[in-house]
């Protein structure tokens, strides 16, 4: 096998690391998120109450404080767009766990498997508007506009990831479009706020490692349903295969399978609920046909163009923690 890029030698740094630059005031952005979430209505706050205590790892907010100082001052507007970029992230956990029917969010049951459907539709709606409330009150309208257009797109990458299910000639093209839209444009809003709330002319530089960056951690998601586990998950391993998505893993080995073993896929896909023996066979036909190289290959040039990205900007901690993010979303399963 080819040797996979440069990242590839760099040492994972764990999140606590990462988070070392700005502990403070993440613990800040976490009283922000309870306050701006809360309401008088005792559904909306029982609903609230169970998704704020079920543990993130506040990956989306730490960008947006790390992106601030890069170069400049800690501000108090960057603890406000930290948290508002949080709760629409939460906002689209709980919209795609109803889409998708799933049970189950970092190892506990989702909103729609504790309440309902509706509830959580209902519940994601009203993050999302909490959040273009609260981000409407800074007054910068420029902020809002990097949201705005990232909850767009977020939406329209839902939608094409519907079009995908059961399509196993879905292109390699088609796979980057939709985790562009679905995953890397919050990571890109996310710089780019942190930006907005620091040294403005980093925005186009942080703007792209944001997007490289979601690129790296969405391709690295993927391929945990072929190689993780339920703690490191906190969801079953295959789960992708048994709601017949499509993902860079499956595309990169059907390009090395034999038109049998094609076929023994399709019927796969054709099934409502596959069977543990039907999702297990199909791993091992992505693994033995190299679907896992290919996709760890492609999350490390995305991890090289995100560090490449913030190469000329000012060096710090924050500037460091940064880089070291790259590396944490390529290699979270190690």
């Amino acid at each position: 096998m080819t040797n996979p890029p440069s990242a590839l030698q760099r040492t994972t740094t764990g999140l606590h690391t990462i988070r070392a630059p700005v502990r403070d005031r993440l613990e800040q952005v976490v009283d922000e998120l309870r306050g701006i979430a809360a309401s008088d209505f005792s559904m909306i706050e029982e609903v609230n109450a169970y998704i704020l205590n079920v543990p993130g790892k506040l990956l989306r907010p730490t960008l947006v404080l790390l992106a601030s100082e890069v170069g400049g001052e800690p501000s108090d507007d960057a603890v406000t767009l930290a948290a508002v970029v949080e709760l629409v992230h939460m906002a689209t956990l709980v919209h795609d766990d109803a889409v998708d029917h799933s049970v189950l969010r970092r190892g506990m049951p989702t909103v729609n498997a504790l309440w309902t459907h509706q509830i959580a539709i209902i519940m994601g709606d009203y993050l999302y508007s909490r959040s273009v409330t609260e981000l409407a009150g800074i007054g910068d309208l420029e902020a809002v506009r990097v949201l705005a257009s990232a909850a767009n797109e977020m939406s329209v990458g839902e939608m094409r990831q519907l079009l995908s299910y059961d399509d196993i000639g879905y292109s390699e093209a088609d796979y980057y479009q939709l985790i562009s839209a679905k995953t890397a444009s919050l990571m890109s809003a996310a710089c780019e706020m942190g930006a907005l709330a620091g040294v403005a002319s980093n925005r186009a530089p942080l703007k792209r490692f944001g997007h490289c960056l979601g690129m790296a951690f969405q391709i690295a998601d993927d391929m945990l349903d072929y190689e993780g586990s339920a703690d490191v998950t906190g969801k079953p391993t295959g789960l992708d295969l048994r709601g017949r998505k499509v993902t860079l893993p499956l595309v990169g080995a059907l390009r090395e399978m034999s038109p049998t073993e094609v076929d023994q896929v399709r019927h796969v896909f054709t099934l409502v609920e596959p069977s543990d023996r039907d999702v297990e066979d199909t791993i091992a036909l992505v693994r033995r046909n190299g679907g896992l190289e290919y996709a760890r290959r492609k999350a490390f040039e995305y991890a090289d163009a995100a560090e490449a990205a913030i190469a000329g900007l000012a060096p710090g901690p924050a500037l460091d923690a940064l880089r070291d993010s790259v590396f944490y979303v390529v290699d979270r399963s190690r």
